[in-house]
Order: C-alpha cells, then sequence, then structure tokens
C-alpha cells in the first residue's frame, strides 16, 4: 500500500521540533517524525531544525546525508527496499538487482519516472536465510527470484 505524506509546512515542522525538543539527544527523533510526516527531510526543514536544537545546519545535514534511511528528495508511491548484504547476495541477490533495476529502468538510489517505486539498497533485512529478499513498503518478501518480483511489482497500484 502507498504511503501519503502531507507536504512540507514549515508550521507542522515547527509543531514536530517542539514535540521532541525535550528529549536527550533529540536530533534522530525529530528527523525520524519530519520524514514520518513529510515523506521526507527538506532541505529547507535543515535550518529550522538546527536553530530549534542549538546545531549547526552543517550538524544536521551531515546526520541526515549519514544515515541511509533519511531522504533529502521524496520517494516514490512505492520504496522497494533489496537486501544486498552477503547472504542475500550469495542466493542471487546481484542478479535480482540486475534484473529489477532493468525492468524499472531506474538505478538503485532512484525512483521510477513515473514516482511510482523507489529503488534502495538496504544492507540486511534478517533474513538470510530466505534471501534473496526485500522490503516493499515495509513489508517482507522473501525468496526472491526474477519472476516472483515482477510480479509483486506488477500489482502495486501505479
Amino acid at each position: 500500500m502507498a504511503q501519503i505524506f502531507q507536504p512540507f509546512d514549515p508550521d507542522r515542522l515547527v509543531q514536530i521540533v517542539s514535540a521532541h525538543a525535550d528529549l536527550e539527544g533529540p536530533l534522530l527523533p525529530v528527523l525520524h517524525a519530519v520524514q514520518a510526516s513529510f515523506g521526507f527531510v527538506p532541505g529547507e526543514a535543515v535550518p529550522i531544525i538546527a536553530g530549534a536544537l542549538n546545531l549547526t545546519r552543517a550538524e544536521v545535514h551531515g546526520v541526515v546525508s549519514f544515515y541511509h534511511d533519511f531522504r533529502s528528495e521524496p520517494a516514490g508511491a512505492h520504496v522497494l527496499r533489496l537486501c544486498r548484504a552477503e547472504a542475500c547476495q550469495a542466493a542471487g541477490g546481484d542478479a535480482l538487482a540486475g534484473h529489477v533495476e532493468r525492468s524499472l529502468g531506474v538505478a538503485i538510489g532512484g525512483t521510477t519516472a513515473d514516482g511510482a517505486v523507489t529503488l534502495e539498497a538496504v544492507y540486511c533485512l534478517g533474513l538470510c536465510a530466505s534471501g534473496p529478499a526485500a522490503m516493499l513498503d515495509g513489508q517482507p518478501l522473501a525468496r526472491l527470484d526474477p519472476d516472483r518480483l515482477d510480479a509483486v511489482i506488477d500489482g502495486l497500484a501505479r
């Protein structure tokens, strides 16, 4: 099921930051809440977050860009995360990744031209005995092969 996010709203951002500002080490909870609300961490949010938490913009940007779970651009309607860890690679993950990149017409890290699917790499989903594995909109998929993954992608509401 596609996730629906709110458009960026500076007033909503201030509410999010205020709700977490009293936590010890509030930056990560704030960034998670921002992404949960807007679907990504907009660049214009960085100075607002930095100012509210008494951090530099570089510190906030550094955290956003360091962690793979944070996006600085909106994702597609669906997010497909392919496991790229060793166990999944050994079970055919490299071939599966190449197949899905060709099928979607986008490299890992990109979003299809129609905005339907963002393809991301993840380094272990904990499904090592059931690889190759992926996660689609938060739902795990195991024992994938090109045909099964094509069927999943073809079943998406675009």
